[in-house]
Order: structure tokens, then C-alpha cells, then sequence
């Protein structure tokens, strides 16, 4: 039986958090991390509705598409329907974790799924993310600690590049210092200046490690004072990113599109805009609400954005640019990744009973 922490850290193998859009909040949102698990529950939303499916089945943890406490609160009462629902979640005991936006852009989370569902090929990030951020890592050494010194640095996390590891650049050279009276040389005397054979020793390591590679140099280096310099390097394009792009094997019109996304997503309904006639084979995707993605669909000249929903004034916009707009909701774009999720959380832990939400449903209706 798992406890709360290991359930957090498959999703967060899966759906990295790092993938998540900056402004999101995603993670262990509420519950203690060493509880045990026996029921899980999966949803889009976190609603009354929905918390009190999970209490009355004594789910221990909900994992929710749509983070719960997005904005700050100031106080946690009674007094309002949110405070109500989380209050008896924490009598309860249920914790509550959300992939959200790292859950839409991680290979094989929503956004691919729906491309999956659509057939296209040819597919890639929307709006490619960074790279790991990383430095160079520059320390001159003389002969005799070149073997340590670059052992310790790379067992602090340095020299990692692509699928190799131990990856350093080395180039002989011949270094100078003149050490005060206060000094204690290693190598040669104080008081006169020195030349010494060095080797300039070149490794990267990830931003976030740089001050443990640095220590880790600095107790093998025989040096009092080790010369080294930190540079910080450009971000490569990642394979990840948010939203995805890909094609059509054949153009279609936009009307025969919009019906395969309805089927595709069981959607009750598909709003369009754009000549329903009009043929389409680059398509660019976005789960939920992805207004802010309309001008990187034209960007890459994509014939189509399919979205769950956008403003009105957004559909102007994407009309004046001939972007063609597929919109089943925000609720058809992303209900169906909660069900899959909970299919792999149950293929990962047999002896848990996983469901998604049986009350949960899209709050708009078509009259």
C-alpha cells in the first residue's frame, strides 16, 4: 500500500512539475506526504460535489486536474463554499495533489492524448520550452590534482551531457601567481612569483548544482586558493513545451474536422470559426482554455487551433488572421485525461481502488 509521497512521486516522474506553466500551482496541495493510500480518486475539479464523493468513500488522497487554493487565502472558515469544502477534506484526512499544466504538456498527458485520438502525425511542441538551465564550470589544476579534482566534480553532478557522462575538456597550459607574506603556497615559495604547469580543466553542470561542484573542487584542490570561473550557458530549445502542433495525414474541411473532434472527445457540442468549407491540415492543440496560445498558432502557420474555449474578442482575432478555431469545451478537452489517469494509477498499484469521479460533470448544457 502506498503512502502519499510515493503516489506524488509517479506523478511527478510522469507529469514533471518543472513543465508546468509559471504561473500554475502544482503539486501536493494539501494532506500529510507519509499517509497511507488505499482509495484515490481523480478529477477534473475540486468541487463541493466532488469533495464529498471522495469523503463519503474514504478516499485518502484526490489528485485534480485544476489545482484547489490557486489564489491566496487569507483565511480558511466556513463562511464561504470554498473554506466548507476544504475544511471537511482536512477532517477527513483526503490530501490533494494537481498535475494541471505539467499534466497537459508531458509526453503522453493530455495534450498528446488528444493528438492520439485525432490521428496526426508529424507532431511537436506548440511553443518549445528550455532546456535544462546549465554552466561551465572552469577550474585550473596543476598536474598532480587533475585525476581528483575531476573526480570530485563529477561525483557532485558535473560533466552529464546528453545520454554520456564524466565529459570534461582539458587543455595544458602554464599559470603565474605571486603570493604575499601572508600566504602558504602549495606550490613553489611566497614572497616571488611563480610559473606553474596547469591544466585548464572545463566541465558543465546543471545551474542548481554549481555551488556543490564548486565545494566539491575546492576540498581535492591542493590550492589555498583555486582559480576558477562560473559561466552561465544558453538555455537549449527542450523537445517539451507547451500545447502541441502536428497534421492531418489528409487536409480536411474545417466542418468535417470539428465532427471527428466531436467524436474524438465525446463533446455535446463544437463551436467553429471559419468557412466550415474551408480545407485544414495543420493543427495546433491546447487543452482547457487556450486564448493565450492564438498567436503562436499563427506563428507557425497552423490552419486550425483546437482549444476547449477562448473570449469572444479572441475569435475576432483569430478571424482576421484566417486562423480557423475548433472549440468543444473546456470540459471535453480534459475530463477524458482524469479517466486515463486514474487507468494508470490503477495499473501501477493494483491494491489500490482508483476511480474518477463519478459526480463529477460539465457544468454548462446546451437548451
Amino acid at each position: 500500500m502506498p503512502t502519499v509521497a510515493a503516489v506524488v512521486g509517479f506523478l511527478e516522474e510522469f507529469a514533471p512539475p518543472r513543465l508546468a506553466a509559471e504561473w500554475d500551482n502544482v503539486g501536493l496541495l494539501l494532506g500529510d506526504r507519509q499517509a497511507r493510500v488505499k482509495r484515490i480518486m481523480t478529477c477534473l475539479t475540486v468541487t463541493p460535489e466532488s469533495a464529498a464523493e471522495a469523503v463519503e468513500a474514504k478516499a485518502q488522497l484526490i489528485v485534480t486536474h485544476h489545482p484547489i487554493l490557486f489564489r491566496p487565502v487569507k483565511r480558511l472558515t466556513t463562511g464561504n463554499p470554498e473554506g466548507r469544502m476544504l475544511l471537511s477534506l482536512i477532517r477527513a484526512g483526503v490530501a490533494v495533489y494537481s498535475p494541471h499544466t505539467a499534466f497537459d504538456n508531458t509526453r503522453g498527458g493530455i495534450n498528446d492524448a488528444i493528438v492520439r485520438r485525432l490521428g496526426l502525425i508529424d507532431v511537436g511542441p506548440l511553443r518549445r520550452g528550455e532546456g535544462p538551465r546549465q554552466c561551465k564550470v572552469i577550474v585550473f589544476v596543476p598536474d598532480k590534482d587533475l585525476a581528483s579534482v575531476s573526480d570530485a566534480m563529477f561525483a557532485a553532478g558535473a560533466g552529464h551531457v546528453g545520454e554520456y557522462k564524466e565529459c570534461s575538456f582539458r587543455l595544458a597550459g602554464s599559470g603565474t601567481f605571486f603570493g604575499s607574506d601572508a600566504s602558504q603556497p602549495t606550490v613553489g615559495q611566497k614572497g616571488r612569483r611563480e610559473d606553474v604547469s596547469e591544466w585548464r580543466l572545463e566541465v558543465v553542470c546543471p545551474e542548481s548544482s554549481v555551488e556543490t561542484v564548486v565545494a566539491a573542487m575546492r576540498k581535492v584542490h591542493s590550492y589555498e586558493e583555486p582559480a576558477y570561473d562560473v559561466y552561465p550557458l544558453r538555455p537549449a530549445a527542450s523537445k517539451l513545451g507547451e500545447g502541441r502542433l502536428g497534421r492531418l495525414p489528409q487536409p480536411a474541411p474545417l466542418g468535417e474536422f470539428a465532427r471527428a473532434v466531436k467524436a474524438a472527445l465525446a463533446a455535446a457540442l463544437v463551436q467553429t470559426v471559419g468557412d466550415p468549407l474551408a480545407s485544414v491540415q495543420r493543427v495546433a492543440i491546447v487543452c482547457g482554455a487556450g486564448g493565450e496560445f492564438l498567436h503562436d498558432a499563427v506563428r507557425v502557420r497552423a490552419d486550425v487551433l483546437l482549444t476547449g474555449e477562448m473570449r469572444f474578442h479572441d475569435y475576432l482575432a483569430a478571424q482576421a488572421q484566417e486562423l480557423a478555431l475548433v472549440l468543444p469545451g473546456h470540459y471535453a478537452t480534459e475530463r477524458f485525461g482524469v479517466e486515463e489517469l486514474a487507468t494508470r494509477l490503477q495499473e501501477q498499484w493494483k491494491d489500490v481502488e482508483v476511480w474518477p469521479s463519478r459526480r463529477e460533470r460539465d457544468p454548462a448544457t446546451w437548451v
